[in-house]
């Protein structure tokens, strides 16, 4: 799958007052506990995720995954993207951790998917429509940021 083909989605922003090697350490650690539960395990069999475990070294690396995510690429204190697929979308989502000056630093996180047919199109409008991917993504960035700081 190649992630800039997948139609952007959004894209959420945060400053965080620690370095490059906090702010990843900090993504790692709240992606394992957002992802850790038996409830997104069993929503990701479900919807029929490619992806249902979590597995591979932590911190995490290429290959390894998340329930509904595979790592595609890691590159500590700059980049990590998780990709995934299941019944209803194809989705990517991309971390960026940038320098915003002394003793800061910037993380992003874009999201992108397809969502085909109806049943993607339905899909859509229950994770999107109803904002719950925003309010997933603002809780997810504060406690990076939280971890991190």
């Amino acid at each position: 799958m190649q992630t800039a083909s997948l139609p952007y989605v959004d894209v959420h922003t945060t400053v965080i007052a620690a370095d490059a090697d906090a702010v990843w350490r900090g993504l790692g650690e709240t992606l394992d506990r957002s992802f850790a539960g038996a409830g997104m395990v069993r929503y990701t069999q479900l919807i029929g995720a490619a992806d249902t475990t979590r597995s591979g070294p932590r911190p995490c690396a290429e290959g390894s995954t998340y329930p509904g995510f595979r790592v595609t690429t890691a590159e500590p204190g700059r980049e990590l993207i998780l990709q995934g697929r299941h019944r209803f979308s194809t989705y990517a989502l991309i971390f960026r951790i940038e320098p915003a000056g002394p003793g800061q630093t910037l993380l992003s996180a874009e999201s992108r998917a397809s969502f085909p047919g109806l049943a993607g199109g339905v899909y859509r409008a229950l994770v999107i429509g109803t904002h719950g991917h925003v309010l997933g993504m603002r809780r997810m960035m504060t406690s990076i940021r939280r971890r991190s700081e």
